[in-house]
């Protein structure tokens, strides 16, 4: 990359998309929606009067955290580099006075900011002028990354092109000099996919579970409708994932390791996740349409309920473990909705306690890391580190508890119905009393990732014991299996 031509003009930066890898009008109709849900309703009365109208009512009621933000480094290293050459560095937005002000006191780099103020979007043309009327036509270099830096571009003597579009650069190559290009990363389909948590979709396979323990394997119907509602909820699960990771960004960056999700790193914009969830709900609720409707009512509370959690629950200690709880349980309910089948007490019971222990694991962890950060509290949960012992104490307990609802379901007289041969299914309580302790040693060490289940699919003990767990429920639902003793 050519450096920027000589020292005696300024350097003007634009913010959203060039310094910051995301947008702050995206990010702050975000954070005013999960603070405010009712401002949702306000933003088109407010558009209706101009952007800038509508920037400075947000900016009123939003602020950032700027230190998280996900600065543009190869933009940073440009003006360390002119401010070394003696060069006027000039932030040039159309952000709002309030938000450029508060970016260059963080930064502590620029000499000058201009941005949008009163009824005056600097935008587009209107930037154009204004650095013009300033500095002189040909008088400044300018960094963007748009289409609506075009006309900046054409004022300016150079250009930096800070995008991964060719069209946008050659665009900018046929209006003024580009001397630098900053290629930023493009989301490809592995990202994409990232992005919608498909690996999570392992969870949906609970939905088959029904169908598994009321022994409706034999006909085909059943297989579909649990197939189709597998897709629907797993289409509906990404929608909830990505406006919970959109709706998390400044708590996300904090994290050592959530930092790095396509959202929160800015890889993935802003403004195309926000499209992603109405298209995902759409394919959801269109799938949900040919299945039973109890289904599409278990679906619906599904979503109702993870977006609260997203917007006010998550935050309420206990309250959210106990909720993620409930929506692993609601995966087994939902497959028993598509597939006509009634759950027992006993798979609810065993299902509420199981899926409590892990929920507790997955926020253990996280505050593990926490703790490991050197801070006192986990950001965007309302725990602190010296709740540590409590929530292992509680998970475990709840862990022992599922292993003792599985041994009076086996001791059950009713269980002989459909297992001729139970007396294999003994090995199931011990087999999940060692995993379960063995979950929350490792737990207890730091040495679990906060997703259960992701570390449950890559730990070979992990699989060894749920294929012998399967193998012990088909040898006790066969009668050739019975073993007579005396």
């Amino acid at each position: 990359m050519t450096q920027m031509v000589n020292s005696e003009v300024p350097l003007c930066i634009d913010c959203d998309g060039t310094l910051l890898q995301t947008d702050l009008l995206h990010e702050s109709v975000l954070l005013l929606i999960k603070q405010a849900p009712w401002a949702l309703f306000l933003l088109p009365l407010w558009l209706l009067r101009g952007r800038a109208y509508l920037k400075e009512r947000i900016a009123e009621r939003v602020s950032f955290n700027w230190a998280t933000l996900p600065y543009c480094a190869e933009v940073l290293d440009a003006i360390d580099v002119a401010r070394n050459r003696g060069r006027t560095v000039v932030l040039a937005t159309a952000s709002p006075r309030v938000w450029a002000d508060s970016v260059a006191a963080h930064l502590g780099v620029f000499d000058a900011v201009l941005a949008t103020e009163n009824v005056l979007n600097l935008s587009a043309g209107a930037k154009a002028e204004r650095l013009s009327a300033l500095y002189g036509k040909k008088g400044f270099d300018y960094a963007g990354n748009a289409t609506a830096d075009l006309p900046v571009w054409e004022q300016a003597r150079a250009g930096m092109v800070v995008s991964s579009s060719n069209r946008l650069l050659a665009c900018a190559q046929a209006v003024t000099q580009v001397v630098q290009v900053v290629r930023t990363p493009r989301a490809g389909v592995m990202t994409v996919l990232k992005g919608l948590r498909v690996h999570q979709w392992l969870k949906n396979l609970l939905i088959l579970v029904p169908l598994l323990a009321a022994h409706r394997v034999s006909g085909a119907e059943g297989f579909v409708q649990a197939g189709v509602a597998f897709l629907a909820f797993s289409f509906c699960a990404s929608a909830v994932y990505v406006l919970n990771d959109l709706l998390d960004l400044e708590s996300d960056r904090q994290h050592i390791r959530k930092r790095k999700r396509p959202f929160a790193s800015g890889v993935i914009p802003v403004w195309q996740g926000m499209a992603m969830v109405p298209v995902l709900l759409a394919v959801a609720v269109s799938l949900a349409c040919w299945l039973p409707p109890a289904f599409g009512v278990v679906l619906a509370i599904y979503f109702v309920v993870t977006l609260a959690y997203s917007l006010r629950l998550k935050r309420q200690v206990i309250v959210d473990v106990m909720l993620l709880a409930a929506l692993y349980t609601m995966r087994i309910i939902a497959g028993a909705a598509a597939t006509g089948i009634v759950p027992s007490f006993w798979l609810l019971a065993f299902s509420m306690f199981i899926f409590l222990s892990l929920a507790i694991v997955k926020r253990y962890s996280e505050l593990w890391i926490t703790l490991q950060q050197q801070k006192q509290t986990a950001a965007g949960r309302g725990y602190a580190v010296s709740d540590l012992p409590v929530l292992a104490s509680i998970g475990a307990s709840a862990g022992m508890a599922a292993v003792l609802v599985l041994a009076l379901y086996i001791n059950d007289p009713e269980t002989a119905r459909l297992y001729p041969a139970r007396m294999w299914l003994w090995l199931v309580p011990p087999a999940i009393l060692y995993w379960v302790s063995r979950v929350w040693l490792k737990t207890c060490r730091g040495e679990i990732d906060d997703d259960p289940v992701v570390f449950a699919v890559k730990d070979w003990q992990s699989l060894l014991i749920g294929g012998l767990l399967a193998l012990c429920f088909v040898l006790a639902a066969s009668p050739w299996a019975v073993v007579r003793m005396g």
